[in-house]
């Protein structure tokens, strides 16, 4: 569970201080699919940026199962970040590396001593020498890398290098790479905004499917009201840095009293 509690960050800048996030209140339960949406400029990037801490917030707390994760930093960070995966509207792929070596690329650069290999205990692999542990690390990886293709269906491009794929297919592969540490978070930050409405379909269907068969909790960020009615199960509407309403997806969109998620929805022009 996922609890953020008046959250707050303010920019510093030489004329004024600028709030772009104001007492942020938000529970997001194990397994939802949860949207935050609003207008350009309504605090939703900096918001999934505190999540992970990329933007670290003034004030407030975010709480994963229990535990506050804006009191961590090095080496306590870089391990909560791997169970947070995130997703980006550009994709922002190694376009000198192929698909393998995309999605394979957060596990290569987890040091030896800390990866972990499936079905082994922490003594059983700590005993092994450095070329064991290189060897299995590699073939785990290997392992990995397959079952990620499968799963976003791209076996058949798993050679190919970004420039030599479609829209929808590079965000199948940062989709692949993003689980490939296992995180229990998925971030998606305008993920399907540079995309057609086909192809945005596509990674909607996959979004669920990897949902509900992995059961990640899944943060959506876009001002695409079709996206969240399409997967969100819950949403807050974001606007002028705070939320002006909450509730399950059904619940938004019927709330007539808010006027600027009439505007989303285009009850507005």
């Amino acid at each position: 569970m996922i609890q953020i509690t008046e959250l707050t960050k303010v920019f510093q800048t030489k004329k004024q201080n600028l709030t772009v996030l104001n007492k942020i209140n938000i529970r997001i339960e194990d397994g939802d699919i949860f949207g935050i949406i609003g207008m350009s400029g309504a605090g939703k990037s900096t918001l999934i940026r505190c999540i992970n801490l990329l933007e670290k917030p003034t004030s407030g707390s975010i709480e994963i199962d229990g535990e506050d994760i804006t009191t961590k930093s090095g080496k306590q960070l870089l391990k909560l970040r791997k169970s947070i995966g995130m997703i980006f509207q550009n994709f922002n792929l190694l376009m000198q590396k192929n698909v393998r070596r995309n999605i394979a690329f957060g596990l290569e650069i987890i040091p030896i001593k800390d990866f972990i290999i499936e079905g082994m205990s922490k003594k059983e692999y700590d005993v092994l020498n450095y070329f064991q542990k290189r060897k299995l690390k590699k073939a785990e990886i290997n392992r990995r890398v397959d079952e990620l293709l499968a799963l976003v269906d791209l076996k058949e491009k798993e050679f190919n290098y970004p420039a030599q794929l479609s829209g929808g297919q590079r965000q199948r592969v940062a989709i692949a790479r993003a689980l490939a540490t296992k995180p229990t978070v998925l971030l998606c930050d305008e993920a399907t905004s540079a995309l057609d409405s086909l192809t945005t379909k596509s990674i909607l269907k996959l979004l669920k499917k990897i949902n509900e068969e992995t059961k990640v909790t899944i943060i959506v960020i876009t001002h695409e009201m079709n996206v969240v009615q399409e997967i969100c199960n819950k949403v807050v509407v974001l606007d002028k840095s705070e939320i002006v309403a909450a509730g399950s997806t059904e619940e938004v969109f019927s709330n007539e009293s808010s006027e600027i998620t009439q505007r989303l929805i285009g009850g507005i022009a």
